[in-house]
């Protein structure tokens, strides 16, 4: 395997995602300008300029990209020349994003703060068609994705709870609490027949998409903050490690930051890729799988 190393952001990445054809990669941090680069050479293409806080959350159709901030706003931009198309500005941050399969939907998470609930919104052309609120007394979101023939959301909570919601009426179908601490993060399948979960509980979970079953449970010994499965092989990679406050010199050299590789069918370790000094925000597969 051969490490390429992409220099460009000033602060900590919070997200990556790769476009469909695999050639391009498109990365979220904290320094206010999401990037994308050439995933052969790790050149950067350009930036993404317009926001004014953290950057949580980005995806890609085949011609715009949506951010998500922590300046309670969310960004469409043309991929190819980096123009604003749309800026939303909402109640609190903006915590997760994404396309739906078919490109005609936007789903867009915000925080729990200023005395607003958390909220799940759905865009069809410009305003909102469907607003799902989640009540004070629930945990607030921390991750969604769409589901299978975006007929349903997939989504993460802050107590560890995973819920689906119909993307149709917003009603609450189910939900399971299989993990013990928040949801970090949430990827599908390729054919979105399962997803695995991340969690500061130590453990990345698949489940059955469309019935939430829990099938397997990778386990580590530090928080996990993103996990994905290969679309090739019977592999889901971790990334991780402890919160910065908690890091320490030795953390590198204990190899609490290395991405793991298990087999998803059997639940063991089968390798590590070692090189980070500091936790593992983000982890994604190219989508031919290598």
């Amino acid at each position: 395997m051969r490490p390429i190393l992409l220099h460009g952001h000033e602060r900590a990445i919070t997200q990556i995602r790769y476009n469909r054809e695999g050639d391009l990669l498109f990365s979220a941090a904290k320094d206010h300008s999401p990037s994308v680069w050439y995933s052969d050479n790790g050149e950067r293409l350009g930036t993404y300029d317009g926001h004014s806080g953290v950057v949580w959350c980005i995806d890609r159709d085949s011609t715009r990209v949506v951010t998500g901030s922590g300046d309670n706003s969310y960004i469409i931009w043309d991929c190819e020349t980096g123009k604003q198309l749309h800026r939303i500005d909402t109640r609190a941050s903006v915590r997760s994003c994404g396309f739906s399969y078919s490109g005609r939907e936007l789903l867009i998470t915000t925080d729990q703060q200023r005395g607003y609930e958390s909220e799940i919104l759905l865009f069809g052309k410009g305003e909102p068609y469907r607003r799902i609120p989640i009540p004070k007394d629930n945990a607030k979101i921390t991750t969604a994705v769409w589901g299978k023939l975006d007929r349903y959301l997939i989504v993460g909570h802050e107590n560890g709870e995973v819920s689906q919601f119909d993307a149709v009426n917003g009603e609450k179908l189910r939900s399971v609490m299989e993990h013990k601490k928040a949801i970090s993060d949430i990827n599908m399948y390729k054919d979105e027949s399962m997803f695995v979960t991340a969690s500061k509980d130590s453990t990345a979970k698949l489940f059955d998409a469309d019935e939430l079953t829990l099938l397997k449970t990778y386990k580590t010994e530090r928080p996990v903050n993103s996990a994905a499965l290969s679309s090739l092989k019977d592999h889901v990679v971790l990334g991780g490690g402890q919160e910065a406050i908690d890091v320490t010199t030795t953390a590198a050299q204990a190899g609490k930051f290395d991405a793991r590789f298990y087999h998803v069918v059997f639940e063991e370790e089968i390798g590590r890729v070692k090189g980070h000094f500091g936790p593992i925000n983000s982890v994604r597969f190219h989508p031919d799988g290598k």
